[in-house]
């Protein structure tokens, strides 16, 4: 990147940036103290929950052994419930999310009245106004540069759902976020985050735009093989079509990646394309680590892409069946029509079906399928009609299936964990098959969920309220510095 601005992103072979000592302050309100010690243990416990159990193995990078006794591979009697086929009318899930959901980005002039910043940048709300006042002295005592960076989120209606501003379009050892946010009891909260901390976790790679479309090898050399799945996913969503002039450009793919390490999987946590010379960013995304569900991908714009993660288990696809009803056969008997001139005619044999709930993906034996999502190998054998058949079992009640594979992974094995974007199998035609094809379901709580219906809104595909900090923080933090 061709800049003469101070940055904490070395051009080197290995860049850094850190984001650590989360803290809550004093919250609106004379009995509702936050201290930044509850904070911080609250920080501490979240990270715990994301790390990995660590396991002595010589096995490939992109799944942990987590293999248990109770668990044999290729077991049929696993959990029964794992091979019942329920409809999605009994999928009982909130599937509202939150459509209106957008952020606003952008770096406001400084003036002598900064702490109006809120209602400069079009927040409606007195109460926080008020309380930005009273929490920012010392804030703007800290700024740099002449304009002030921010991000600001809204749900429904124009709610205000967080709001993330930083001392300055600068990013070095000095950057600091602050990022507020509406409390579920009444009043706000504000969380600090310093680059300063923990630097050595994330690494900056700039790759042409050109390899990753084209040219995996070159990626490959850059990344870990998980990575490279997970990449060309995500490039393909946000490389809008009629950008396409872009390939013949110098443009890059900026990325901010955590290597992982044997506690920590790998991870792409934030993806820019953009030109090196004028750091214009034509698009980008975010990734948001979420405790409860999988984690997933959000653009600087709050838009979210996962939908398409959870249906591209394949590089190469093409979509041949989709949910509805099959014929399976037809009956053995036929019945005759008597006409006017009294001759009897023979009608087709009745038809019979059967309902087909999955996607089936067309392409040659052998094509490798990864996972869609990071997840927990429950199932891995031969069962009936699916034929070769893999189960994963994910965060939030979910399973994805694998099936009619000609093969599996031979390092996988039942109670394995494993990443998004790594290999399982590869495409067969082994149990209820006419064709090579790969057969695709996603469950919630057991029941089938369409994935391509346009009405299906999990809380896989939406940002929550309780994320909006979240993602406008890390625009700041590991977005390209805007600039006014």
């Amino acid at each position: 990147m061709q800049s003469t601005r101070p940055t904490l992103f070395s051009k080197g072979k290995i860049s850094f940036i850190g984001i650590a000592l989360l803290g809550l302050i004093q919250l609106m309100g004379p009995n509702l103290i936050i201290s930044a010690q509850a904070q911080t243990q609250h920080t501490s416990k979240n990270s715990q929950s994301r790390k990995k159990v660590v396991i002595q193995s010589n096995k490939q990078v992109g799944f942990k052994d987590l293999s248990a006794n109770k668990y044999s591979k290729g077991s049929m009697s696993l959990n029964p419930e794992l091979f019942q086929r329920k409809s999605e009318r009994e999928l009982s899930t909130d599937t509202a999310g939150n459509p209106d959901y957008r952020i606003a980005r952008g770096c406001m002039h400084r003036s002598f009245n900064e702490d109006n910043l809120p209602q400069n940048i079009g927040i409606e709300n007195r109460q926080f106004s008020e309380f930005f006042k009273n929490q920012t002295k010392t804030f703007f005592s800290h700024m740099r540069g002449d304009c002030i960076p921010y991000a600001v989120a809204y749900g429904n209606r124009n709610r205000f759902d967080s709001l993330s501003i930083m001392n300055g379009p600068i990013q070095d050892p000095k950057t600091e976020v602050w990022t507020f946010t509406p409390s579920a009891v009444g009043g706000f909260l504000i969380q600090q985050d310093y680059l300063k901390d923990e630097a050595k976790r994330y690494t900056e790679i700039q790759i042409p735009l050109k390899d990753v479309l084209y040219d995996p090898r070159k990626v490959g050399d850059k990344l870990p093989v998980e990575l490279v799945w997970d990449l060309n996913s995500l490039i393909k969503q946000i490389y809008a079509e009629d950008n396409s002039s872009l390939e013949n450009t110098h443009s890059v793919v900026r990325l901010i990646v955590d290597f992982g390490d044997k506690d920590r999987w790998a991870q792409i946590w934030a993806a820019e394309i953009l030109d090196p010379k004028t750091n214009e960013v034509y698009a980008n995304a975010f990734w948001l680590d979420r405790g409860d569900i999988p984690g997933g991908f959000f653009t600087g714009t709050g838009e979210s892409i996962e939908r398409t993660f959870w249906t591209n288990p394949l590089s190469y696809r093409r979509i041949s069946r989709g949910v509805g009803n099959v014929p399976v056969g037809r009956k053995a008997s036929s019945k005759t029509v008597s006409t006017k001139s009294k001759a009897k005619i023979a009608t087709a044999p009745g038809q019979r079906y059967r309902a087909h709930m999955g996607i089936d993906y067309a392409a040659p034996i052998g094509t490798p399928i990864f996972s869609v999502a990071n997840g927990k190998v429950v199932h891995l054998g031969l069962s009936g009609a699916f034929g070769n058949l893999i189960v994963l079992e994910h965060p939030g009640g979910y399973h994805t299936y694998y099936a009619h594979l000609s093969s599996f992974n031979p390092e996988l094995e039942v109670g394995n964990e494993v990443r998004r974007g790594f290999e399982i199998g590869y495409v067969g035609i082994t149990g209820r098959s006419t064709g090579p094809h790969l057969h695709f379901e996603l469950r919630k709580d057991g029941v089938y969920v369409d994935p391509y219906a346009p009405s299906m809104q999990l809380d896989l595909w939406s940002m929550r309220d309780n994320e909006s900090g979240q993602l406008t923080r890390e625009i700041l933090l590991l977005g390209s510095p805007i600039k006014s």
